[in-house]
């Protein structure tokens, strides 16, 4: 397996890196990718800890060269690839956060640019390299992360519900290529998640309470649709969008 934006920061682990231990747990081998190299090592070194195989990998999504490395590490470590976890953004103050601050009319085209090549251009790479590795083991699975804001239809943030929206279309399209091939493509769509217990309060001053769920979604929820959609048990689902929300957003 692989997991693009599978790194562990300072705040623990986010929903790739989630996704990673848990496929781990359930007995993948797996190759991480993260832009943080050391990210990328700490789940690696967490994954082992646990008992499970892992390796790391330094990637830029937005490189075509580097997710190509990145799947082929797989190839070359563990014999071919069996499924796909995309999980990277560029969250940065510089890129999501100035996107957070403006409207379609404001946003610089910089950022609207960035945003881009990252959340979108960069999926579709690891889709280029994935898929023709796949049909070489008979077929496998991806799973996309994308996010609520590609159906809230927010006042900011334009470029990222953007290209959220757009890989709903990336994740048909795929399921409908090759989907008589034994390739499976997914998307998850997370509301609101807290890394640990001391974020449920910051969310709740800035959103107000959960309108229909005790509590925000937790990196290990992702985690859990995740695995499911990779593994032999979701065989059945295919070309779809889940939203893993708590009930936050309901479609």
């Amino acid at each position: 397996m692989v997991v693009a934006g599978g790194g562990t920061g300072k705040s623990g682990p986010g929903n790739g890196a989630a996704t990673a231990l848990r496929l781990a747990e359930e007995g993948a081998r797996v190759v991480v990718g993260d832009l943080d190299a050391t990210a990328a090592e700490t789940t690696a070194s967490m994954i082992a800890d646990g008992g499970g195989t892992a390796e790391a990998l330094a990637f830029d999504i937005a490189e075509e060269q580097s997710v190509h490395e990145l799947v082929e590490l797989a190839v070359s470590t563990y014999g071919g690839v069996d499924g796909l976890h995309v999980s990277a953004a560029d969250m940065s103050r510089e890129t999501l956060g100035r996107d957070s601050e403006t409207d379609a009319v404001t946003i610089p085209l910089d950022v609207w640019q960035r945003t881009l090549d990252v959340n979108l251009t960069g999926f579709l790479l690891c889709v280029k390299a994935t898929v023709p590795r796949l049909l070489e083991r008979g077929g496998g699975a991806i799973v996309n992360t994308i996010s609520d804001a590609a159906f809230v239809g927010e006042p900011i943030r334009v470029g990222y519900a953007t290209t959220k929206a757009a890989l709903t279309a990336v994740t048909r399209h795929v399921a409908s290529a090759w989907g008589t091939e034994g390739i499976r493509c997914n998307s998850i769509a997370p509301g609101l998640i807290a890394r640990d217990d001391a974020m449920e309060p910051t969310l709740a001053d800035r959103y107000g309470p959960m309108p229909r769920s005790r509590r925000f979604g937790r990196p290990a929820d992702i985690a859990a649709a995740a695995a499911f959609l990779l593994s032999d048990d979701g065989e059945w689902v295919n070309g779809q969008v889940w939203s893993v929300n708590g009930g936050h957003v309901l479609r």
